[in-house]
C-alpha cells in the first residue's frame, strides 16, 4: 500500500493497482504522478486554491528532495526536483491564467511566460529541472549537481510563492 495522507486521525492507502494506473497516466501525459492525484482530488476546487495547494505540494517535495539526497538516493532526490518544479510552474499557471497545464509541452511553452514575469533567471532553473528529469532515468547526475538543482528549484518555488499566496498567507506557512 502506499500512503498518501497521514494526520492525527486516520490516514489514507492507496492500492498498487492504483498507483500503478496513476504512474501510467502520469507517464502518458508526461507530468508528475503528484500532479494526476492533486487534479483529481481538487477537482471541485477553484484555480486560486488549486495553485495553493500546487505550491504547498512542490515545497513539500523539496523537502522530501533533501531527505532522499542525504539518503544517498540521487535518482529519487532528482525526480522530487523536477516534480516540485514542474507543479510550481502549473501552480502560476492556475493563479494567473486559470490555466491547467497538463503536459510537457505546455510546460516548456508556459515557462517563457515565467521568464517574462520574472526574468531569465527562471530558464536556468527549468533547465536544472528538465535535467534532474533526465536523472531519474539515467542516473548521470553528481551529488553537487542535485544540490545546485536544490537551490535553482527552491528559488523559483519561492518567487512563485508569493506571487501566489498573500503576505498573511506565507506567515502561516
Amino acid at each position: 500500500m502506499f500512503i498518501l495522507a497521514k494526520c492525527s486521525q486516520s490516514s489514507i492507502s492507496i492500492p498498487p493497482s492504483v498507483i500503478n494506473f496513476l504512474k501510467k497516466q502520469a507517464e502518458l501525459l508526461g507530468v508528475p504522478i503528484e500532479d494526476i492525484v492533486l487534479e483529481r482530488l481538487l477537482v471541485d476546487l477553484d484555480p486560486e486554491d488549486k495553485a495553493k495547494e500546487y505550491i504547498s505540494v512542490a515545497s513539500s517535495l523539496l523537502e522530501q528532495a533533501k531527505i532522499e539526497l542525504k539518503r544517498g538516493d540521487l535518482r529519487q532526490a532528482s525526480e522530487k526536483i523536477w516534480d516540485a518544479i514542474a507543479l510550481s510552474v502549473k501552480a502560476f499557471a492556475y493563479k494567473h491564467d486559470k490555466l491547467r497545464l497538463s503536459s510537457h509541452g505546455e510546460l516548456w511553452e508556459y515557462k517563457d511566460k515565467l521568464v517574462k514575469v520574472f526574468g531569465e533567471w527562471v530558464r536556468e532553473c527549468w533547465n536544472a529541472g528538465v535535467h534532474m528529469h533526465v536523472n531519474f532515468y539515467e542516473g548521470w547526475a553528481t551529488k553537487s549537481d542535485i544540490i545546485d538543482a536544490i537551490k535553482k528549484a527552491e528559488r523559483l518555488v519561492e518567487a512563485i510563492r508569493s506571487k501566489i499566496l498573500t503576505k498573511t498567507e506565507e506567515d502561516s506557512t
